[in-house]
């Protein structure tokens, strides 16, 4: 007997009983909905998606909304979730399925996975429960599962071992893919986790080749890097902050923010600090008088940690222009726009460091 059905024969009745049913996007069959959980769910816990999906759909319901949203718009609802080249694809996504798909997202896996920011797992998950596709997912916990499961060694993402859990995955997927999918996301959120896995309760636990087992991490942790930067605070007597579209790619891409140097220090001297705001001032045709410099600032992103200083000085404008790139934008207005979390913080809380 193929070793399919077990799996799906212990899942199933397990994800009935201890299932996570009401999760928003488990209460819907529309591709979009779906895809719109599907990107906010990469590398982002539940609890934190969930807030922002009701917004997001609230103020976008379907793709023609999202197609003809402003940039800024979007990224202002996507602020705070992090990633935010998934909110830049999410409406580019939206764009090409207006223009080549007639306003549905493509019941092809190919095609969906030409979408931008579309991978095949992405794209499988969707078909499967918008469509009812017998399409394998093989996001983290699916992943995981497969891998203790089946007794795999080695690390997790190694190439071959990715070939086997597509294989796997593909030969472990019943017809009704739409519940074994979210049945076996949520035994590896729930009970097959990468630290203490609860193999007691699992329901897998006596097929199980890999129970108790530790996931080898890959290489071995190192200090995470810390980078230091200096944001520089240049409020005109209006009150308005000047602020800066981040490029396309890159911390924070593009999102308005602080305009920013990366420093080797924040010990900052005053022939330092006039110097900063000696260049911003010719960069940006205006006149600086320093103010303040705020107290040390930690933010966490994936893979580094930064420490920044905000640089505070009194700004006259002299030719500042209408680039895009640039703007004089209120602390009221600025709530509109995309902004990196630690800055939305800052202005709601109307602090100045």
């Amino acid at each position: 007997m193929s070793k399919a059905v077990p799996l799906a024969s212990r899942l199933l009745p397990w994800y009935a009983d201890h299932g996570r049913h009401d999760l928003p996007w488990r209460k819907t069959q529309d591709a979009y909905a779906l895809y719109l959980a599907e990107i906010m769910l990469q590398q982002t816990r539940v609890e934190t998606v969930k807030p922002y999906y009701h917004r997001f759909l609230a103020r976008f319901p379907h793709w023609q909304s999202l197609a003809g949203a402003p940039l800024d718009d979007v990224l202002a609802l996507w602020s705070g979730l992090g990633y935010y080249a998934r909110a830049r694809n999410a409406k580019r996504c939206a764009e090409q399925i207006l223009a080549a798909h007639g306003g549905h997202f493509p019941a092809d896996l190919s095609a969906a996975m030409d979408l931008p920011g579309v991978g095949r797992s992405t794209a499988a998950a969707v078909l499967a429960s918008a469509y009812g596709q017998q399409q394998a997912i093989l996001d983290a916990n699916a992943r995981r599962v497969l891998f203790r499961y089946h007794g795999l060694e080695g690390l997790p993402r190694a190439a071959t071992n990715e070939r086997r859990l597509w294989q796997l995955a593909e030969e472990e997927t019943p017809p009704n893919a739409h519940e074994y999918n979210q049945a076996i996301q949520d035994l590896g959120a729930l009970l097959c986790r990468s630290q203490q896995p609860q193999c007691g309760c699992c329901p897998l636990s006596d097929l199980c080749r890999g129970k108790d087992k530790p996931l080898q991490a890959g290489a071995s942790r190192q200090a995470r890097p810390q980078r230091l930067a200096v944001f520089l605070g240049l409020e005109d007597e209006q009150g308005r902050l000047l602020l800066e579209r981040r490029p396309q790619k890159g911390i924070w891409g593009g999102l308005w923010a602080l305009p920013w140097v990366e420093v080797s220090s924040l010990a900052l001297s005053m022939e330092c600090c006039d110097a900063l705001l000696a260049k911003a001032a010719k960069e940006y045709g205006v006149q600086l008088q320093f103010q303040r410099l705020s107290k040390v600032y930690r933010h966490v992103f994936t893979h580094f940690d930064l420490q920044y200083v905000i640089l505070w000085a009194g700004l006259r404008v002299l030719a500042l222009g209408d680039a895009a790139s640039a703007r004089l934008i209120s602390r009221a207005d600025s709530q509109a726009l995309g902004l990196p979390s630690p800055l939305r913080r800052l202005l709601d809380d109307g602090q100045r460091g």
